[in-house]
């Protein structure tokens, strides 16, 4: 028997979900009540509405003292949903700026585990233009320069060998509609951005904010024009 979509399709397209999962896009468990907020509902709607997101293995909750706290099943979903995001902006058919209206979210935000935004497709462009990516039948691949760039900057390859996920993978930008990377390359420059002190994310939002010394960090470290 073939996969049923209609059962995750119906999951994520009620709107008081589609908010609940919006809002866990930052990567950041959340609870209950802190997403029937997001969501602006009741918290006894809430915790219905979570339970058939966990039912339907589109969440997973984790148990720390008395609070659950909630997360998105895995890379998966956040890029199911990411790809939700440009869809929905397209037959939208709006003759304005494309995604969000917060020009902070549009400089530079998370998208689950990895950069997203105009600083993120500047840096996808600028690793394809010193040729330390390129693309080739629709994949991203590292290329032999690009390995020993990204070992000059502390990157250790063989950390990747046992994951199953892609090293690099392009992800088109909500916003830009132009690429920018994930993958296990793209987690590493953000967490690589966070470690340096470049930037924060926010608190209550997806905006990564770069303070001024980090960013001229950032574009010289990663050649950006």
């Amino acid at each position: 028997m073939e996969p049923n979509i209609s059962i995750i399709a119906s999951l994520i397209g009620e709107s008081t979900r589609a908010s609940m999962l919006t809002a866990l896009m930052g990567g950041k468990a959340l609870t209950a009540t802190e997403l029937a907020i997001e969501a602006e509902v009741t918290s006894q709607t809430a915790s219905s509405h979570l339970s058939k997101l966990v039912e339907g293995q589109l969440l997973v909750v984790r148990k720390q003292g008395r609070h659950k706290y909630f997360q998105l099943q895995s890379v998966e979903v956040a890029e199911l949903l990411e790809k939700l995001l440009n869809i929905t902006s397209k037959v939208a058919k709006t003759n304005t700026v494309t995604g969000p209206s917060d020009s902070r979210l549009r400089k530079a935000r998370i998208c689950y585990d990895h950069l997203a935004g105009e600083l993120a497709v500047a840096l996808y462009g600028s690793l394809v233009r010193n040729k330390f990516i390129i693309e080739q039948n629709y994949e991203t691949l590292i290329t032999e320069s690009g390995r020993e760039f990204f070992e000059s900057i502390g990157v250790n390859f063989d950390r990747f060998q046992k994951s199953k996920r892609p090293l690099c993978k392009s992800c088109l930008d909500w916003s830009e509609r132009r690429s920018h990377l994930a993958g296990s390359l793209g987690q590493w420059i953000l967490n690589d951005i966070f470690k340096n002190g470049w930037a924060s994310k926010d608190l209550d939002s997806r905006v990564i904010q770069f303070n001024q010394t980090g960013l001229k960090f950032f574009y010289s470290r990663y050649d950006i024009k």
